[in-house]
């Protein structure tokens, strides 16, 4: 979607809003300059024109999905796979980022597909992460990043019962398939050896989970970054910190995390007891230790 003076709407305010003026959908000469001078100060053309460039270099997503691609200023590439508007509400404020796993396929696609049919509503995170297969035989996907919603929606991601929590938290699906018992998952499928790690204790009773891809760590790494830059939040505070101190120990349940004591980056498992995304795959907890 391009933009430009005497153009309305939902994405004018979404410009004005990141560019700290008063917030009325009415693309007029006030904004118009402002963009001028936000192209200018970031090198780009000065037209005041709000194209695909302006776009990406601001790092925001249009809420529609008549570009369906778009690349962020540390060179992520999301696609954009929206849920139907009465599938995720708006107004979040992010404070949290939360990691989740789906213990499930590996089509980060499905995964939307299934929210837009799960009866229980508007149960979704912001983006989703493609991986690989647990046969070893499909990464297709693996690395994909999708956008389920526009920046602002959200949806029920937690189970905490803490709606605040929920509302203003920015939440990632990594596609996985969790645990590993006698070489099966919880679902029964058979897992290939090379898809496997075996932890040095286990978490949440088990040691043999399918691993989080390398790529899969890289584009979470850049996508933490992204998201914690975009929604102005320190990523570098919460479970990066506290692996410090306490090792795989930090994914475990953590009451004041769940009271709303500290802000930053975590994980589903953080907040549940009952839950095991995501684990402590050393891969993982080196890549949260070097943001």
């Amino acid at each position: 979607m391009t933009l430009k003076q005497g153009s309305r709407g939902e994405e004018v305010k979404q410009i004005q809003a990141y560019l700290e003026l008063a917030v009325d959908g009415n693309f007029g000469p006030k904004t118009h300059g402002r963009v001028c001078e936000w192209q200018h100060n970031n090198g780009l053309t000065v037209d005041g024109v709000v194209g695909p460039l302006t776009w990406n270099a601001m790092g925001l997503a249009t809420t529609d999905n008549s570009e369906l691609t778009y690349k962020t200023k540390n060179g992520l590439i999301i696609h954009k796979h929206f849920l139907p508007e009465d599938e995720y509400m708006t107004g979040s404020k992010p404070e949290y980022v939360f990691l989740h796993h789906t213990a499930g396929w590996n089509n980060p696609y499905r995964t939307i597909e299934h929210w837009a049919g799960d009866d229980r509503g508007k149960v979704a995170t912001e983006f989703v992460l493609g991986g690989q297969s647990i046969k070893g035989n499909d990464n297709q996907y693996d690395g994909e990043l999708l956008q389920a919603m526009p920046q602002g929606g959200w949806g029920w991601h937690l189970g905490t019962g803490r709606s605040l929590m929920h509302k203003n938290s920015v939440g990632i699906e990594v596609n996985n398939f969790g645990w590993v018992k006698d070489g099966k998952t919880y679902a029964g499928t058979i897992a290939a050896a090379s898809q496997l790690v075996t932890l040095a204790k286990p978490f949440r009773g088990y040691k043999t989970w399918h691993r989080y891809s390398d790529k899969q760590i890289e584009v979470l790494r850049d996508w933490i970054l992204w998201v914690g830059e975009r929604d102005n939040i320190d990523v570098r505070a919460g479970l990066p910190a506290l692996i410090k101190v306490n090792g795989a120990d930090a994914f475990e349940f953590n009451q004041d995390v769940l009271d709303g004591k500290h802000k930053g980056l975590w994980t589903h498992s953080n907040v549940r007891k009952t839950k095991s995304d995501m684990f402590p795959q050393p891969e993982l907890m080196d890549m949260l230790v070097s943001l």
